[in-house]
């Protein structure tokens, strides 16, 4: 390995004393002025996070959103999204549709300033729109810089009217094709393959932010079609229930304490705040929290002002109606907070982003004005349904008695300090490397992997840490239960980063934490328990990017000396078809153990030919919804679940 070398140059170049060159001095001269659109084509990322699915997804978003904006105005609601055969997109809406007349400075048509101009709209003033959602607020004309072609039609004012623009610019003057009644905007992009990785967008993603945004804005229709194979696929999202029906959505496979989901709808200084929330009987908490539509999952001031009003209020009607035993101590948020599904929507008229992924609210006014709106609605609620607020009571109470339990049994797993490091575990071969930016883990299923991997791996920078046997499913029991569990302490361990209140996900021994498991039903299963625990108890290290999947080869076929792999059926066919079918010798791997150490630093290990899978959250909520459906105490959702989707399963051993 070339790391440290790499490395070391690096800091050379840092710190070397040496002029530079008069043909590479930083001047005015250097400074480039890129005009319009170009930035965005010269940097994507900067405007849309990245060049991958992910990016390429939000493209579909930034259109929607205006879309969603007109409806939040109250001019819309019907939206329809369709994924076109070649690989374009339709979004079309029935709102006011874009404005056309001429732009009074820019002496432009209203629809080329939004279409080719950033930061040009009609939100800023807050009178066309009084709030409005779009992560970045670079809106649609990123869009139109990063496709190939973009068509947008207008229905305004009984006519219609059309613009083309190719790679952001316009290629056609606006002009009117026809006339309608009714009014609204339709937008047809076809991104730009020279800057995607990949064009093929995938409707189960899009059909989770959708089915999002109508659960966000109760009464909006938006309709999903899929035009690109043989027959049409169409799914419609309609909720009149918004946020009730989104935590009876959230809870449909769990065990709910009582019916109807808790609900209040209040504007209060200018901030509009909606609540829906529900306890289970499970022992993890599912809040999800939105502004102006946007999926806040760093948080911010009003998550912080929900879980303070939150706490108070409960205890406050725990102690005035005498529900605390002797010896019961007041309860903590994380013990209120447990068995939770809440949803929080609130809409400010200038919201303030930050956080990595700017999905952290920075107004600190907001704190307070949450704060006393929940107090106040959930105090009321509790006083009147004395018998929802015993259950919820008891279930903070049962979960503050455990709690003790689970302190005393993460004192088994807390992070190491350097002094300490001989009590990680013993089963964990450690790589030499101590840069985490520089290592990566192989949590492996078995001994016998185990020992491979130990044997074939670059020991510099990969460490090995086998699991024996199947760890307990995280959904199913409380922490102090978990934390007894001797692989996941090894987990927890190994990484780093400690658990509950302890977690710093900076702590982090390992870059990348690689889950290695046989290619069969019970490596699927120890997988998805593996997942199912940091997705519970380590969700930050799934959403910063530091959870993949190897994936190890179903076949190895060799003729004479030739050797090749496989990783599907597909695959290995396609192969035999090249060697000629005769003298192929095929080899089905059962399991990782059957490879010797050379075979799995080829195929899985090695960073030059491997192939990881990242784990990551595009949708937490449908992600949670999943996950309790998979793990969860309901067989009936899992059934129907296996059943809707066994025609999908590729490898299934039997």
């Amino acid at each position: 390995m070339s790391t440290q070398s790499g490395n070391e140059v690096f800091q050379k170049d840092i710190f070397s004393e040496e002029k530079p060159k008069a043909e590479t001095a930083y001047t005015a001269t250097t400074i480039q002025v890129l005009k319009g659109l170009e930035a965005v084509r010269r940097r994507p990322a900067m405007y849309i996070g990245d060049v991958g699915v992910r990016g390429l997804h939000h493209l579909v978003y930034e259109v929607v959103d205006n879309s969603v904006d007109e409806a939040m105005a109250g001019y819309c609601n019907k939206i329809t999204v369709k994924l076109n055969s070649g690989g374009s997109v339709t979004v079309e809406d029935n709102g006011r549709g874009i404005p056309v007349d001429m732009h009074p400075t820019q002496h432009k048509p209203g629809l080329e300033v939004v279409m080719t101009m950033l930061h040009a709209g009609g939100k800023f003033d807050h009178r066309s729109y009084k709030v409005s959602g779009g992560l970045h607020g670079v809106g649609v004309s990123v869009v139109n810089a990063l496709s190939e072609r973009c068509e947008v039609e207008v229905s305004r004012d009984g006519n219609i009217y059309y613009q083309k623009y190719e790679y952001g610019n316009p290629v056609t003057p606006l002009k009117k094709i026809g006339q309608r009644k009714r009014t609204g905007t339709r937008t047809t992009f076809i991104p730009d393959k020279e800057i995607f990785k990949k064009v093929e967008f995938n409707f189960e993603t899009l059909a989770s932010r959708l089915r999002e945004l109508a659960f966000l804005n109760a009464g909006l229709k938006i309709t999903l079609i899929d035009a690109r194979g043989k027959e049409e696929i169409t799914a419609e999202f309609y909720q009149k229930g918004g946020l009730e029906a989104f935590v009876r959505y959230l809870n449909e496979n769990k065990n709910a304490l009582f019916n109807r989901p808790v609900y209040f709808h209040k504007e209060r200084d200018s901030v509009d705040v909606e609540l829906a929330l529900q306890y289970t009987d499970s022992y993890t908490e599912n809040i999800f929290s939105y502004v102006n539509n946007i999926n806040t999952i760093e948080g911010g001031f009003h998550m912080v002002g929900f879980k303070t009003a939150l706490t108070r209020t409960i205890n406050n009607y725990a102690t005035k109606n005498n529900l605390f035993k002797n010896g019961d101590s007041l309860l903590m948020g994380e013990d209120v907070r447990e068995g939770l599904t809440a949803v929080l929507s609130i809409k400010v008229l200038d919201p303030q982003f930050e956080g990595q992924t700017k999905t952290k609210l920075g107004n600190s006014e907001v704190k307070g004005i949450v704060e006393s709106v929940v107090g106040e609605y959930l105090g009321s609620y509790l006083e009147e349904n004395p018998s929802t607020g015993k259950k919820i009571v008891d279930k903070c109470l049962q979960a503050s008695h455990s709690r003790e339990a689970a302190r005393k049994a993460r004192e088994l797993v807390r992070r190491k300090s350097a002094l300490e490091s001989s009590a990680l575990p013993g089963k964990l071969a450690d790589c030499s490397l101590t840069d985490p930016s520089l290592c990566e883990i192989y949590i492996v299923e078995g001994d016998s992997a185990g020992g491979s991997a130990k044997q074939g791996r670059d020991r510099q920078f990969q460490a090995i840490l086998p699991l024996k046997g199947k760890i307990l499913n995280a959904l199913k029991a409380r922490i102090d239960k978990i934390l007894a569990n001797d692989e996941i302490r090894a987990i927890i361990t190994a990484l780093g980063t400690g658990i509950g209140d302890e977690f710093n996900v900076d702590n982090t021994r390992y870059g990348k934490i690689i889950i290695m498991t046989d290619a069969d039903v019970d490596g699927s299963h120890i997988r998805t328990l593996i997942l199912t625990f940091f997705y519970r108890y380590m969700k930050p290290l799934i959403e910063a990017g530091y959870v993949y999947i190897a994936q190890p080869p179903l076949y190895r076929l060799k003729k004479g000396k030739q050797e090749f792999y496989a990783y599907d059926d597909d695959e290995r066919d396609r192969l035999l078809e090249r060697l000629g079918g005769d003298g192929v010798a095929i080899q089905r791997y059962k399991g990782l153990g059957e490879m010797n150490p050379e075979q799995l630093w080829k195929t899985t290990m090695n960073p030059d030919t491997r192939t990881l899978l990242k784990v990551d959250l595009e949708n937490a909520a449908e992600a949670e919804r999943i996950f309790t459906t998979l793990m969860g105490d309901e067989v009936a959702p899992r059934r129907k679940f296996i059943e809707d989707h066994a025609k999908y399963v590729r490898n299934l051993d039997v």
